[in-house]
């Protein structure tokens, strides 16, 4: 018979290791497998990661012609569709350099208007190709520039006159004969409208970085710089007579200019809050403030209130050039007050054509018979009153 041996201690320890490291391995293998398992389900359900689709951006060329010769000057390509005409003004000034943003005029067609700087350049894509015309400008000022200057001028103008310079009148007869208080009040006013005007232009008008020919400016400081040296150098004579009417009627006039200049500052104030404030979906409306009040008879009383103010400074001075500056004043505002009546018809009932509300129908021009009837009364008797001595004088 063959006896079981008994192993020996050493081999029975190697054996017990054995089994306890078989036995704490399939352990850790259980555990690692149990969080696995809840790292799985505590993920939920595993997504497939997103395939990345490419973009395609389409890029424009922009060809720009000569409006007159029709020959291509250059082409403007890789323009974005989210770029502008001015984002293409300026890509042309990179490529001809002697025509800066400001002097380019774009236009779609030969005979079209101008593309404001402000359109999207995808809206007149019909094909990757656009088709400009392009048509120089010529020197151009900022509108800041063109009103500060055309304001600074008559207000300075004005002083030289009041001062009575020996190169203007006859230093003689200057110290000899007084001044009437007219003559004063009459430089206060001029002073305070133009200083109003410059004021207004630096804090209360916004401009949108618009342009306007250099030309434009030099005729309009032609016109207020001219009028004012000859309205000036009447009233400052020192052969001026006062009104037919004394003081009365200087001081129903003074009155008179001063609320058409207030009146005129509040339109002003009104109107730049609608734009700021975004409200533009209606004709401008008054406010509380009872200068605003005119909106409800015209379209643009700040217009109607420059006339008031130049026919109350005529008949407070009653002189002659006033008049007739007054009288073109009143022509000239009668036919900007038309066409910005007609951009406010177009803009708000573009359905109805040239028809609008009955309250909106006026313009400045529904006054204008009435301002040309002052307007002529007070040139009858501003003819009257200014002695021969004093056109013979100005006229050697």
């Amino acid at each position: 018979m063959h006896r079981r041996q008994k192993p020996s201690a050493p081999e029975h320890k190697r054996d017990l290791a054995a089994h306890g490291g078989a036995l704490s391995m399939s352990h850790n293998d259980t555990r690692s497998f149990f969080n696995f398992s809840q790292l799985v389900l505590s993920a939920g359900q595993l997504k497939s990661p997103p395939v990345l689709k490419h973009s395609k951006i389409t890029y424009f060329e922009v060809e720009i012609l000569d409006v007159q010769s029709k020959k291509q000057i250059c082409i403007v390509d890789k323009i974005p569709p989210s770029s502008t005409i001015l984002d293409v003004k300026h890509k042309f000034h990179k490529a001809c350099p002697q025509w800066y943003p400001s002097r380019v005029g774009l236009q779609l067609e030969r005979n079209g208007p101008y593309l404001k700087d402000s359109i999207n350049i995808q809206s007149l894509a019909v094909s990757s190709i656009i088709t400009l015309y392009f048509t120089d400008l010529g020197q151009q000022v900022g509108w800041t520039t063109f009103f500060l200057t055309e304001y600074t001028g008559p207000l300075l103008i004005y002083l030289l006159f009041y001062i009575r310079l020996s190169t203007i009148y006859d230093q003689v007869e200057s110290t000899k004969n007084f001044r009437h208080p007219v003559v004063h009040l009459a430089c206060f006013c001029h002073c305070l409208h133009y200083i109003r005007h410059l004021l207004e232009t630096l804090f209360v008008h916004k401009f949108s970085g618009g342009h306007t020919p250099l030309k434009n400016m030099i005729k309009g400081c032609a016109f207020y710089w001219g009028f004012t040296s000859w309205i000036a150098y009447y009233i400052n004579h020192p052969r001026y007579t006062p009104p037919s009417f004394g003081h009365r009627q200087v001081s129903f006039a003074a009155l008179a200019f001063l609320m058409c200049e207030a009146g005129n500052h509040f339109i002003n104030v009104a109107l730049a809050h609608q734009n700021h404030s975004g409200s533009k979906a209606c004709f401008p409306s008054p406010t509380y403030n009872p200068f605003t009040w005119l909106f409800l008879l015209v379209s643009c009383p700040n217009y109607t209130y420059e006339v008031g103010s130049w026919i109350s400074f005529t008949v407070m001075t009653q002189t002659l050039p006033a008049g007739i500056f007054a009288f073109l004043m009143v022509i000239q505002m009668s036919l900007w007050a038309q066409k910005k009546h007609k951009l406010y018809l177009k803009r708000f009932y573009p359905e109805v054509g040239i028809s609008a509300p009955r309250s909106q129908e006026g313009t400045v021009c529904e006054v204008l018979p009435i301002l040309l009837l002052i307007c002529s009364m007070t040139l009858g008797t501003s003819l009257k009153s200014i002695p021969l001595s004093n056109i013979e004088q100005f006229w050697k």
